[in-house]
C-alpha cells in the first residue's frame, strides 16, 4: 500500500472524533490535507476551523469551510494535525512544513490533539528526522552555536521564511531521548520562537495507517 494511501486512511479515521457543532483545529501538510478535504463533507455539521497556516486557511475556504481566527476562540475540542515522526508516548517532530509555531498555538488551546500519520513516522527515539527550530532572524547564528555546543548540526532552511516571518534550523544528528527535557531546553534558547518537539503537550490519541488500516493508541 502506497504511503499517501496510508495518509488517507489515517486522516479519515479522525473523522470518528468530530462532533456536531465542533470548532475543529487543522494542521499542516500532506496528511492534513487529506483530512481538510474529507471535512468538506461534514461542513454542514461543524461551526468552523481554526487552521494553523496560511495554506490550510485557503485550502478550508476552497472548501468552503469557514475559518475562525484563533484568538476568537476560548478553547477548540479537537485538532487534528499530522507528524515527521512520532513515539508510542505520543511524543512528537513536528514541522517539516514550517508551520510548528501555529501548530503548538493550536495545540495548546484544543481539549484533544489527534495526531495522524502513516506507520512509517511510528519510531523508537526522535531525532532521525531533522528537528526544525522557529528563530528571529537576528538570533539564528547564536542559536546555532549552541545547538553545536549539544551535538547537532543545525542546517538553515534555505529560501524559506515562515508565516510568522522567521527562518528555520533544521538540527540534524540529534539523539531525543528526553523529549520534554530538550523541549524545554531549546525553548528557553535566546531567538528560539518554538521548537519543533510536541512532548509538553504530546498528542492524545496517535492513527497510523497501515497496511490493515488505522492504527489506534
Amino acid at each position: 500500500m502506497s504511503l499517501e494511501k496510508k495518509k488517507q486512511i489515517a486522516a479519515e479515521a479522525a473523522f470518528d472524533y468530530i462532533q456536531v457543532n465542533d470548532i475543529v483545529g487543522v494542521g499542516t501538510g500532506s496528511t492534513a490535507n487529506y483530512f481538510i478535504d474529507g471535512l468538506a463533507k461534514l461542513k454542514g455539521k461543524i461551526d468552523g476551523a481554526v487552521a494553523s497556516s496560511v495554506a490550510s486557511s485557503e485550502r478550508l475556504k476552497q472548501h468552503g469551510i469557514e475559518v475562525i481566527d484563533a484568538n476568537n476562540v476560548a478553547s477548540l475540542p479537537i485538532y487534528v494535525d499530522g507528524a515527521d515522526e512520532a513515539t508510542v508516548h505520543k511524543h512528537l517532530i513536528k514541522g517539516g512544513g514550517g508551520a510548528h509555531t501555529r501548530e503548538k498555538i493550536v495545540a495548546a488551546i484544543s481539549e484533544k490533539f489527534v495526531c495522524i500519520a502513516d506507520d512509517s513516522k511510528l519510531v523508537d527515539v526522535l531525532g532521525e528526522f531533522p528537528l526544525p527550530i522557529e528563530v528571529i532572524p537576528m538570533s539564528r547564528s547564536y542559536v546555532a552555536r549552541q545547538l553545536v555546543k549539544i551535538g547537532g548540526a543545525p542546517e538553515l532552511r534555505e529560501d524559506f521564511v515562515t508565516d510568522n516571518g522567521n527562518l528555520i534550523l533544521d538540527v540534524h544528528n540529534l539523539q531525543i531521548l528526553n523529549p520534554v527535557e530538550m523541549e524545554q531546553q531549546l525553548n528557553n534558547l535566546a531567538g528560539v520562537v518554538t521548537v519543533g518537539i510536541f512532548a509538553i503537550r504530546p498528542a492524545d490519541v496517535l492513527i497510523l495507517g497501515s497496511d490493515s488500516g488505522p492504527k489506534i493508541s
